[in-house]
């Protein structure tokens, strides 16, 4: 199998079209027809089937695009990473972040990578922990940084702890219970769930209600931390969010840290990178800037 299989298999699942295929990879239809067999004879199946309407990938072709899809990107950072460090070329690196992390950990990392690597440039994506698991196997990102649901442990994904941050439960400055100073206070309130449920802003870690009764506590889900910041403003709900986060956005949207006494859980932040695909150069380098940053905040 050559890297032509790959991307004519690539092409025809992005296209719907043998000849569409045939025109984005400059080829005669025939020859790609031609290429299309030699591959499909060798592994022994059917990998796209044809009809009137177009062209599309059987199940086995579906299995050998996803594959594909990776060994490509790869192929590509290699690239990259040699033309860097022959001709210290531009590199790319994609990075992604939850919001437990970003505001904490990114402005001074970058900072400090940008002095020493300016010609690498930097992509960074908003994620939570479930889509970052699925973004780094794929190979959409090189690095993720954010918090892993409790217990969780892969053997496809490398991960190091960087820093942890309190929660701190959140509010409007008029919110009713705003000078509650027990958990046990909270319990008829309404809240937001942020993020994932059983993830660091799940409020159901606090143990105050039945499991029957979490649906109505937390009417509304959030996956986009703007969005509650701006509900915890117009409305009286409550959100646990992490102390870094919360210090850094939420005096200047007029929110308020309620003054619980009780012990509330902190949310470790890891970075995670693929197990069977080495960092790049570069991409280590930006590692090595995290750390160093996280330091700080241990």
């Amino acid at each position: 199998m050559r890297l032509q299989h790959l991307q004519l298999i690539q092409q025809i699942a992005e296209t719907g079209s043998l000849r569409a295929a045939a025109e984005r990879m400059h080829l005669s239809q025939p020859a790609l027809t031609k290429s299309l067999r030699n591959v499909e004879e060798e592994l022994g199946v059917a990998l796209v089937t044809r009809s009137p309407r177009g062209a599309r990938l059987t199940a086995a072709g579906e299995l050998l695009s996803a594959r594909a899809a990776v060994a490509l990107r790869e192929i590509q950072r290699a690239r990259e990473e040699v033309a860097w460090h022959v001709q210290r070329a531009h590199a790319l690196i994609s990075v992604g972040v939850s919001p437990a992390a970003a505001a904490q950990l990114i402005p001074g990392a970058l900072a400090h990578f940008r002095t020493r690597w300016p010609r690498i440039h930097v992509r960074l994506l908003d994620t939570l922990y479930p889509q970052a698991l699925g973004q780094l196997r794929s190979g959409e990102i090189d690095l993720a940084i954010g918090p892993l649901p409790k217990g969780s442990g892969y053997t496809d994904i490398h991960t190091q702890l960087l820093f942890a941050s309190p929660l701190v439960v959140a509010a409007r400055r008029t919110h009713p219970l705003r000078r509650a100073h027990r958990l046990a206070a909270l319990d008829t309130a309404t809240w937001l769930l942020t993020g994932p449920a059983g993830g660091p802003g799940d409020p159901a870690q606090l143990n105050l209600w039945q499991p029957d009764d979490l649906a109505r506590i937390t009417p509304v889900v959030c996956e986009s931390f703007s969005i509650v910041l701006t509900l915890l403003r117009e409305m009286d709900v409550l959100a646990l969010m992490p102390q870094g986060f919360f210090d850094y956005h939420a005096p200047a949207m007029g929110l308020i840290r309620l003054p619980i006494r009780d012990t509330l859980a902190t949310t470790p932040v890891y970075a995670m990178w693929r197990a069977d695909a080495p960092l790049s150069a570069p991409a280590q380098r930006l590692l090595d800037a995290f750390t160093e940053q996280a330091r700080g905040l241990r």
